[in-house]
């Protein structure tokens, strides 16, 4: 039996494996110059194996220090707020929740932007952690409105908390835009402006290894708990009558979706709808439960911003778009199609 499911175990990490990579690998050879796959596995093996491939030092150049560490970042956010998204989706019971359209995104960016421009901390905080402080005052404000509305259970409350997220999310990013006006100069308006919206531009190594783990300990956390976001589909009654310690894993697992979010806000700026459209996409294929529901969000989020960012290199000619522009045309009309599932039976 054990072994059984110990060789599931392995196919599946074979599969997402073998998947992740190739999209990868389409991240890295598709862009504003095409690179051949032969010059990417011969650039890896120069770096990784020492081998003494001859190539052009600019094309080494880009696939090293350019493409494969924005595509591995790529892949980092779109896991990592596809599961933040499953988390907040099966907590609150509400298909429509994501980080974006809670305000945790818009909280995390205020957090961030305060760090950067207007220098709170003095250099003592980081910027993650000033995005992580931002994204938890703006779930507490949105959670802390959504009770104060007396949105009760069911219907009610899933459109209140929206509400409270839409209201929350356009206060922090008034908060970002005055500090910005107020703190920073024309040259650091320009480029915040431009990150707010999603640019996996500045991706390097550094950043890479801030994002796998995250990613990573989200993913790895929600399938240690995926019995328990089960029981949490059904209600928070259902889930202490399972024997569900409810406070504990809602505080955990809101802290972890929180947490992921700032790490990624802070690497690329905020990205929306991909919290929203991916988990309702892997349910589709994969079904409700958890254990499955978990690594399909991770993968094909992954998957997700890769191909948005390769699509807003190559969409216009000479320019790069900002990725949250590609994710909100995505997002967009799924969350219109949602709305409109979800409208009560006359």
């Amino acid at each position: 039996m054990f072994a059984r499911l110990l060789g599931r175990v392995a196919l599946h990490g074979a599969w997402i494996t073998v998947v992740l990579a190739g999209a990868t690998l389409a991240g890295i050879c598709i862009g504003e110059t095409a690179i051949p796959v032969s010059t990417v596995w011969q650039t890896l093996a120069n770096k990784l194996l020492g081998t003494g491939y001859p190539l052009d030092r600019i094309d080494q150049g880009i696939v090293w220090n350019y493409r494969l560490p924005r595509a591995v970042v790529a892949a980092c956010c779109g896991a990592g707020l596809a599961v933040s998204g499953v988390i907040l989706q099966s907590l609150l019971r509400n298909a429509l929740a994501d980080p974006y359209l809670l305000g945790i995104s818009a909280g995390a960016s205020t957090g961030a932007v305060l760090v950067t421009v207007a220098g709170v901390g003095a250099g003592a905080v980081s910027l993650s952690l000033g995005a992580f402080g931002g994204a938890l005052s703006a779930f507490l404000l949105v959670a802390l409105l959504a009770r104060a509305s007396g949105g009760g259970a069911g219907p009610r409350a899933a459109g209140q908390i929206v509400l409270a997220g839409i209201a929350g999310s356009q206060l922090f990013n008034a908060l970002t835009a005055f500090i910005i006006t107020r703190s920073a100069s024309a040259e650091q308006a320009r480029g915040i402006m431009f990150w707010l919206l999603g640019n996996l531009s500045g991706a390097r190594w550094d950043n890479v290894g801030m994002a796998v783990p995250v990613a990573l300990g989200v993913t790895l956390l929600c399938l240690w708990h995926a019995r328990a976001l089960d029981a949490f589909t059904f209600g928070t009654d259902s889930a202490t009558a399972l024997g569900v310690p409810v406070r504990r894993v809602q505080a955990l697992l809101i802290g972890c979706a929180s947490l992921a979010t700032a790490v990624m806000v802070s690497i690329v700026g905020s990205i929306g709808f991909v919290g929203l459209v991916v988990p309702h996409a892997a349910r589709f294929i994969v079904g409700v439960r958890h254990v499955r529901l978990v690594p399909a969000a991770a993968l094909m989020g992954a998957i997700f911003l890769i191909a948005a960012d390769v699509i807003s290199r190559i969409a216009v000619k000479g320019q790069v778009l900002p990725i949250g522009v590609i994710t909100a045309l995505v997002g967009a009309p799924v969350f219109a199609l949602i709305l409109v599932r979800r409208r009560p039976a006359r």
